[in-house]
């Protein structure tokens, strides 16, 4: 694939990505990793709103299923050395009514403390939707001070998020805990609907929220190998998804784990050179073919694409030196538009990747 830039946004410490229907249409969110504001924007790479303009602090967001532009977001994760304010909020647009002159256009407001939560989400599997919360770490006295890990968090969504807060709070389960450096999160999809799989020093796990089938959330270990960051596709196209993964945390080796003939994943390739910091990942069919994208934030800084090809695994790269902290790839007038989160270099970019 070939990347064509088409918009170009600066935004100092950009870093959380999501996609928002709102008002009949499909727009953008994009938060910083520091202090600094959150945007909303066109599929274009437009800015057509100011969300807030602090604290910042934001890893993850997600869309309210159901809603016309209301989302969650965390709040005041600033680095897994300045976490411990962690916050999930709600964030809803004022009505006509509310909205005054000079203003923000939207309402925050914090509905869980979770302490160095790293990754959230939603998943929704078998009609009904549940909230995953993942601290990288447990509790912190020094700057690198690993020695609390952290755990996963799982809650029923509830119905009416707007009547939660410090003084309701949400009643979180302790899903899982003793895990290190527990940074990645890749929200995945089977028959029956939505699951996760986390990634810490102790290997990746398959989460799986309850179903009629299971009425128990489970968790399994997928491998025991220290990884970041990971993600499923079939690249080989043998009906069974590879595991790509980046590793140990925030560090530079990509492989691909591939399911044996009893179900175990077994490293098959590894990348042929050192992606300094890789850390932002997808992975989804573009144009017919299921390939990764992998954005990394020192060295060279490039956005590269993984694919499986006659046999082999290839990397090429789309973007140089930009420094990609996260991306989201979506489906634009018959193109496929990603948008990337060049943190190193303080830059929003949104690219058509042609075929």
């Amino acid at each position: 694939m070939l990347a064509k830039q088409i918009a170009s946004i600066e935004l100092e410490k950009c870093y959380a990505i999501a996609p928002l229907h709102y008002q009949g249409k499909d727009h953008i969110l994009v938060a910083a990793e520091k202090i600094n504001d959150c945007l909303l924007l066109d599929l274009d790479g437009n800015v057509e709103d100011t969300v807030w303009h602090g604290p910042g602090g934001t890893m993850s967001m997600i869309q309210v299923p159901g809603s016309d532009g209301c989302f969650l977001a965390t709040h005041e994760f600033y680095s897994p050395n300045d976490g411990e304010r962690a916050h999930i909020v709600l964030v809803e647009p004022k009505s006509a009514e509310e909205r005054v002159e000079g203003e923000l256009n939207w309402k925050v407001r914090t509905i869980a403390e979770v302490p160095f939560c790293h990754r959230f989400s939603i998943l929704e599997r078998d009609g009904k939707k549940y909230l995953i919360a993942c601290s990288i770490k447990g509790h912190h006295e020094y700057k690198e001070d690993w020695r609390t890990p952290g755990a996963i968090d799982v809650a029923v969504l509830p119905e009416h998020l707007e009547e939660y807060g410090p003084e309701h709070p949400i009643q979180w389960t302790r899903l899982y805990e003793g895990l290190v450096k527990n940074h990645g999160f890749s929200k995945e999809r089977d028959a029956i609907g939505e699951y996760a799989l986390v990634g810490a020093e102790e290997g990746v796990f398959e989460v799986i929220p309850p179903s009629t089938a299971q009425p128990q959330w489970t968790i399994k270990r997928l491998i025991s190998t220290p990884t970041s960051d990971m993600v499923l596709a079939d690249f080989d196209q043998d009906g069974k998804k590879e595991l790509l993964t980046i590793g140990p945390f925030h560090s530079d080796y990509v492989s691909v784990y591939h399911l044996d003939e009893i179900g175990n994943y077994v490293k098959v390739w590894d990348a042929p050179f050192l992606m300094e910091m890789s850390h932002a990942i997808w992975a989804r069919s573009f144009y017919g073919q299921e390939k990764a994208l992998i954005g990394y934030r020192k060295g060279k800084r490039d956005l590269v694409e993984i694919y499986y090809h006659e046999g082999e695994y290839h990397i090429h790269p789309l973007v140089e030196n930009r420094g990609a902290a996260n991306i989201y790839p979506f489906d634009h007038q018959g193109i496929v538009r990603l948008v990337a989160t060049n943190r190193e270099t303080n830059e929003i970019g949104f690219y058509d990747l042609v075929g």
